[in-house]
């Protein structure tokens, strides 16, 4: 197939219209693209934490990223930088403490109270839970005697406890939970602990997703990994690049199972700016199932005129 027959309409549908159709049976998947809308852009961004944990370990005068290097990368870099003292906290401490001052805005209060009304799942990259407090969600969790700090796949923010994951709200988080400081993943060393522990859930013993058994008896049917799995997602506030190692991983294993088990095949949708000219990138999402959708601006990803209704 041609690259452009692959790329296809790009954007032929607007996300409201997608929004109302599909508000029935439908995941949402948040980046901090959330926050970087509105009145406090400039304060929520990972790059500034970075760039300031950067200026204290490696080069006081470190303005960026630099070319050449992921920000994985970059992370595993500035943690090899990271000599701890006595009583010094560790990085993802660090990282987190910045987030502190972190609040909702009313862009997280009326996407989180549309996916509540309409028993959405979201999913989130993001660590703060700015999503989960702009409704006054609590940390819940579906009961797991093998529970770890490290990845605590089966906790969430909501309102009542034991949700099924793709039938109830929750807000879940892919990428660790600022409240378990050890989930963070912010370096390619830990998106690579994430992808063994989902791959051996994926692909290892009788219970294994890849076998095609029941899909609630598997290890990930309490977890976020059963919403990536079996429902259609509507992915914005993410530039989804490169260095998004784990999510992209996650999206070719989810095609891999979609080709093997073609009857459980679920939608996706890849909401970007319309100035996004990524063709890299939209090559591979439409690779993997994913419908990239084009949007005017920002207001119509967050604004109230999309999400009102």
């Amino acid at each position: 197939m041609q690259f452009d027959q692959l790329l296809g309409n790009v954007g032929a549908m607007k996300l409201k219209a997608l929004l109302t159709r599909h508000r029935a049976d439908l995941a949402l998947l948040i980046g901090n693209g959330i926050n970087r809308y509105g009145a406090r852009a400039n304060d929520n961004s990972w790059d500034a934490l970075l760039t300031e944990l950067a200026q204290k370990y490696l080069d006081p005068v470190h303005k960026k990223l630099p070319d050449g290097i992921s920000m994985t990368e970059f992370y595993d870099v500035l943690e090899l930088a990271c000599s701890r003292g006595a009583g010094e906290a560790s990085l993802q401490t660090q990282f987190c403490e910045l987030m502190a001052g972190w609040r909702p805005q009313a862009q997280h209060e009326r996407i989180v109270r549309w996916a509540q009304q309409h028993e959405i799942p979201v999913l989130t990259t993001n660590f703060e839970s700015t999503l989960g407090d702009a409704i006054g969600c609590r940390l819940q969790r579906i009961p797991n005697d093998k529970f770890t700090a490290f990845y605590p796949w089966e906790r969430y923010y909501g309102t009542r406890a034991g949700v099924d994951p793709c039938r109830e709200f929750a807000v879940w988080h892919i990428n660790g939970m600022q409240c378990y400081r050890q989930s963070i993943r912010l370096g390619l060393t830990h998106y690579m602990g994430a992808v063994e522990r989902a791959r051996a859930w994926l692909h290892k013993g009788p219970a294994r997703l890849s076998a095609g058994g029941d899909m609630q008896a598997w290890p990930g049917a309490v977890t976020w990994l059963q919403v990536v799995f079996h429902k259609p997602l509507l992915i914005f506030g993410l530039a989804l690049a490169e260095n998004e190692v784990f999510l992209r991983w996650l999206l070719i294993e989810r095609a891999k199972y979609y080709r093997k088990f073609p009857e459980r095949r679920q939608a996706a949708w890849y909401v970007h700016g319309a100035a996004d000219k990524d063709a890299g990138k939209l090559y591979f999402l439409k690779a993997v199932g994913v419908e990239p959708v084009a949007a005017a601006d920002y207001d119509e990803i967050y604004g109230p005129a999309t999400w009102n209704q």
